[in-house]
């Protein structure tokens, strides 16, 4: 395909102006610090469910995933159906205790349990991350494919065009503007990566014993071995949960939206129609990227699998609904990250300094505080191309970053006996592990893959907060007051919860 058909620009503008009608509608409620940041707590169970699909299904999962997949295989769906069991689990025993403290951040309930330290310390890692990973990879992958198709751009201007939309409708709508329009952006992107499947797959005369014969039988599996330089075996099994518990329930980015709901039924709903949609990718985006090796030899670099795809095989029209996706995921997921980060620098580390400030001015603050966010990710954004792969560039960060963290909430929601002080140094010490290990990979001395070093990670936090609290004078733990059983899920929820689980292992064995 040469360029774009009027009808496939015609089919972005209508896009285009949908979301704008949706935002300004959204704009005119003129939120304040609450309806700003958590939606006034009031999100039902699809707007939840659709919106943390959107939020995490982001152009660097487009880019990333079916890049990945040329490369290596389908081992990387692994990520997304491990998402979903997290999402199960965060939904029984992490959720209905944060909705039951009222907080609006992950780190707020880190101060309940422990300290104000510790508050700030995962507030400032997650805004670093959020910013430098996920929203500056959001836009740099965006602005990837926006290239080809537009070629009289060039990547810092595209960049920058991006994050001025996003930051500029985040900061006027919060975070009911983000859930909204990441409900439409999820169904468009559904329909186009959907369509764009069956087209690559109709490339091998819609028969799956082609695609077999086309392909090595290692990238059509799951589980590789021990030795696998993409995603071994272990790394699976120790890794990527620690990896998804971040980003599913501590990260701000995506745990806001279930903060914004009504009560832990709804957020337990919503959370498994997330979890869902997660079985989705393997088949919709991991799949064809496998398949895409049999049809481009020659690409340069994995980034360019799916734009290529896009060029190669979607006819007129159906290019602009798909462009219309990229569009969406570009802008759910930078306007999750900006909006999250502005949710935390406002609420902790604004708001503690001053106490007077009513819900207004803080709104005008966040909005302050988001705007300056998109400057400093569209900054960094064009740096990524520097790195080797996109989707590498994201989960190398994760995994050296979070797992100390990780540790710490793990013991302060599912233990008594670890005190503010300890929590703290366990995950100072964590992260100097981290660095030191980081620095010896770089060096050539370390050749762990990353996924098996986040697991390990975690256990040298877990033992290090052990040891800590061994030496620990500090007097008085601190307890939630509502440290007891929690409330049962609704019924449906736990037999949705069991069907999904199910399904994740039938699926895991198909593909094994």
């Amino acid at each position: 395909m040469d360029g774009l058909h009027w009808l496939d620009y015609g089919v972005l503008l209508i896009y285009l102006l949908v979301v704008l009608a949706v935002c300004l509608r959204v704009a005119q409620r003129r939120p304040d610090s609450d309806e700003l940041f958590l939606a006034g707590r009031s999100l039902g169970v699809g707007v939840v469910g659709l919106s943390l699909f959107a939020s995490n299904i982001s152009s660097t999962t487009l880019i990333g995933l079916p890049g990945a997949a040329w490369e290596s295989g389908i081992a990387v769906a692994n990520y997304e159906w491990m998402a979903g069991l997290v999402l199960i689990f965060s939904a029984f025993f992490v959720m209905p205790r944060l909705l039951r403290g009222r907080v609006t951040t992950i780190p707020e309930w880190l101060e309940q349990r422990f300290d104000a330290r510790l508050r700030k310390y995962l507030s400032a890692v997650t805004v670093f991350l959020s910013i430098v990973l996920d929203t500056a990879g959001s836009l740099y992958a965006g602005a990837l494919v926006l290239l080809m198709f537009f070629p009289a751009l060039t990547l810092t201007p595209t960049i920058v065009i991006i994050a001025v939309a996003a930051g500029l409708y985040t900061a006027a709508g919060g975070l009911r503007a983000v859930a909204y329009t990441d409900v439409l952006q999820s169904c468009v992107l559904l329909a186009g990566s959907l369509l764009l499947t069956v087209m690559v797959f109709g490339e091998f005369d819609y028969s799956w014993s082609a695609v077999v014969a086309a392909l090595p039988a290692e990238n059509l599996s799951l589980i590789r071995p021990l030795d696998d330089p993409n995603l071994p075996w272990l790394g699976t099994l120790i890794g990527l949960p620690v990896l998804g518990f971040y980003y599913w329930t501590m990260n701000q980015y995506v745990s806001q939206r279930l903060l914004g709901a009504r009560d832990a039924a709804t957020a337990g709903r919503g959370a498994m129609l997330a979890a869902a949609l997660k079985l989705m990718p393997l088949f919709i985006m991991v799949l064809p990227g496998a398949m895409a090796a049999a049809l481009f030899t020659d690409l340069e670099r994995a980034d360019m699998v799916f734009p290529t795809l896009i060029s190669e095989y979607a006819p007129i029209g159906v290019a602009g609904l798909i462009l219309a996706g990229l569009l969406a995921a570009i802008m759910s997921s930078v306007d999750s990250a900006l909006n999250s980060s502005s949710t935390l620098i406002s609420v902790d580390f604004i708001q503690p300094r001053r106490p007077g400030w009513d819900a207004r001015k803080m709104a005008r603050t966040g909005r302050i505080v988001t705007l300056s966010l998109m400057v400093l990710a569209a900054v960094w954004a064009p740096m990524i191309d520097r790195f080797p792969g996109l989707f590498a560039y994201l989960q190398q960060g994760f995994a050296y970053a979070t797992p100390p963290l990780v540790a710490v909430f793990l013991l302060g929601r599912f233990t008594e006996w670890l005190s503010a002080r300890a929590a703290l140094r366990a995950t100072v010490t964590g992260h100097v592990v981290s660095v030191v290990w980081f620095t010896a990979t770089q060096l050539g001395w370390l050749s762990i893959h990353f996924t098996v070093v986040a697991g390990l990670l975690l256990g040298v936090s877990l033992v290090a907060a052990w040891a800590w609290q061994l030496v620990e004078t500090e007097g008085g733990r601190r307890v939630l007051p509502e440290s007891g059983a929690e409330e049962a899920m609704p019924r449906d929820v736990r037999w949705i919860a069991a069907l999904l689980v199910a399904a994740t292992a039938v699926i895991v064995a198909i593909f094994w």
